[in-house]
């Protein structure tokens, strides 16, 4: 899928509705994503080397969420270990029919399963690896205990599992201040302050963002013996919780 450039929100006209990964979005992901994100190469980037670190021989690598593939491909072309897979799995039909274009495309030989599923119902067995790139903000609050419970028990002793979350801060003047800074990245990216606007208006009550503690408190109560921020820019971090 050619990625366009992102305009969707450039328009002062008519109501913000509520926001979708439809396909007026997966056709401007790409350039979403790389200009909302704070640092989203870099975590695609080093995915793909924590994935070649912990991909275990006739395993699986799980990549909930994965939209266009961009970290199922940066895994894809660091995994060495004979006999892994990769399961990447979006319950947007849109985003999977991008990415099943995009890897026809790619030259590495790490077989690729591309579901197009609700990821809370998909069973997770003999992961060595579990991504959820800015996946878990979107599961309503009230079933991300269970789910991350469920990929505890999928992960293979050893396994990984990574985690990236828009953060909020319990202390006002932080949360302030990471926001104001958010929107000055977005506006230095050419963002307009009423495409900011309107694109956080579309995002309330569907991206619900929590804090780092709340992050590790329940990653360490599924059972995960160690969780950690490894890459942090502004109100954006990614996490490592080790089994």
């Amino acid at each position: 899928m050619n990625s366009l450039k992102d305009s969707i929100y450039a328009s002062p006209v008519g109501e913000v509705g509520a926001f979708k990964f439809d396909e007026t979005v997966a056709g401007v992901f790409p350039d979403m994503i790389q200009r909302s994100v704070p640092g989203y190469n870099a975590i695609i980037s080093a995915i793909g080397l924590l994935a070649g670190r912990f991909a275990r021989e006739h395993s699986v690598c799980y990549d909930l969420g994965c939209s266009l593939g961009a970290a199922t491909l940066s895994m894809r072309h660091q995994i060495e270990a004979k006999g892994c897979r990769i399961i990447a799995v979006d319950n947007s039909p849109a985003m999977v029919t991008g990415f099943q274009q995009a890897l026809q495309k790619d030259q590495a030989t790490v077989a690729v399963d591309v579901v197009c599923a609700d990821i809370r119902e998909l069973a997770i067995e003999n992961a060595s690896v579990v991504v959820l790139n800015f996946t878990l903000q979107f599961i309503p609050l009230e079933d991300r205990l269970d789910f991350l419970q469920k990929i505890y028990r999928g992960l293979l002793p050893g396994g990984i599992l990574i985690l990236s979350e828009k953060l909020k801060f319990d202390d006002d003047r932080q949360q302030e201040l990471q926001t104001q800074m958010h929107h000055a990245f977005k506006k230095a990216q050419g963002y307009s302050d009423l495409e900011i606007s309107r694109k956080r208006t579309a995002l309330e009550n569907v991206l619900i963002a929590e804090t780092f503690i709340q992050h590790q408190n329940r990653l360490l109560q599924v059972g995960f013996s160690s969780a950690e921020v490894w890459f942090q820019y502004f109100n954006f971090a990614s996490m490592i919780a080790l089994k």
